[in-house]
């Protein structure tokens, strides 16, 4: 994606999306995680969606800017379900321009459709310069 302006400390990007049972156990069969709270529903038909996907949602924001991650801390803070919808939010804290590229630091939570805090994060990259 081409930026027409510079990266500016402060600046949002939030992306959301549904959870289903067809993503979890597509996620399942990817990375072998098949722990029985993923691969079996509980009582009310759910089942807990992968941590690791529902990091997705950052890493989706990541991309939209060809954004590098170098680092990346995520603190799962409450489980995630099939049928919930997770918006995440993040934004840019730090921009320190190199020569053919631009360091970047983002923090970030997610929150479930009841407003429920599930996922903080952290980040650490770099944007190279287009041609880079």
């Amino acid at each position: 994606m081409r930026r027409e302006r510079p990266f500016q400390v402060g600046e949002v990007s939030s992306f959301e999306r549904r959870f289903t049972d067809e993503d979890v156990l597509e996620f399942q069969r990817i990375s072998g995680d098949a722990g029985r709270h993923h691969a079996r529903p509980d009582a009310q038909g759910r089942r807990v969606v992968h941590g690791l996907l529902t990091a997705t949602l950052p890493t989706r924001l990541g991309g939209d800017i060809d954004f590098l991650a170098r680092e990346m801390q995520f603190d799962f803070l409450r489980p995630v379900f099939t049928g919930d919808t997770v918006r995440c939010e993040m934004t840019i804290t730090e921009v320190a321009p190199e020569a053919g590229r631009v360091r970047l630091a983002l923090s970030g939570s997610c929150w479930n459709q009841d407003g429920k805090e599930v996922l903080r994060i952290h980040a650490r990259g770099v944007v190279l310069d287009e041609g880079a």
